[in-house]
């Protein structure tokens, strides 16, 4: 079958590739208009944001339940505040309302079990040795941020969530150029507290481009 002087396979790979050169934020844009007039249509921006979302909140709070319940919150104060988005990156918006409802939750809770004791396997069934080494890594990661001041520890915990720096100088009010510096200072710490020979000043510049 022809269409327009191609064929209907030819027509898809076109506009896959057009599709493939828009940004992540155009996407989210043109989902966010959709969405503003029919809820149902957030359902990408859901499926797209929930894991690092999800797994933001479980790093800062450090519990299976209270990640989940604080994950849901968000994505519906979310919905419920498209009418205030703006144009930007809706994931810096997204953030900064996950931000801001991480730090709530940590005022309204009362102390509970050490955060290292926490942790378990999050969205599979690992074997018995999968779940040794991953609960290792994630009680050697939370003793390595903990080691850091809190901007410094907020700043790696939004980098790793996938952030870029802008995105986060955006959620927590800063600018660039200070968590650019926060960053470095949070790798140069890390590096010494495992041992690392800090690398050369460009390499360092590499590292919170």
């Amino acid at each position: 079958m022809w269409v327009c002087g191609g064929t209907v396979e030819q027509t898809w790979q076109g506009a896959a590739a057009v599709e493939a050169t828009r940004s992540d934020n155009d996407i989210d844009r043109e989902i966010v208009a959709r969405a503003r007039v029919d809820p149902r249509a957030f359902a990408p921006l859901y499926d797209r944001y929930l894991e690092p979302v999800y797994r933001y909140c479980y790093r800062r709070l450090g519990n299976r339940e209270a990640a989940e319940d604080v994950t849901s919150a968000i994505f519906a104060r979310a919905l419920a505040a498209l009418p205030n988005y703006r144009d930007g990156s809706f994931r810096a918006w997204l953030f900064v309302i996950a931000h801001n409802m991480v730090i709530d939750t940590h005022r309204r809770r009362r102390p509970e079990q050490p955060l290292a004791d926490a942790y378990e396997p999050v969205d599979r069934d690992p074997t018995p040795e999968e779940a040794v080494l991953a609960s290792d890594a994630r009680e050697s990661l939370h003793t390595l941020l903990a080691v850091l001041p809190d901007d410094q520890r907020r700043v790696l915990e939004l980098r790793m969530a996938g952030l870029t720096g802008a995105e986060i100088a955006r959620v927590l009010n800063r600018s660039v150029a200070a968590v650019k510096m926060l960053q470095l200072r949070a790798m140069t710490r890390l590096r010494g507290e495992l041992g690392v020979t800090p690398p050369r000043a460009k390499e360092q510049a590499h590292d919170v481009a």
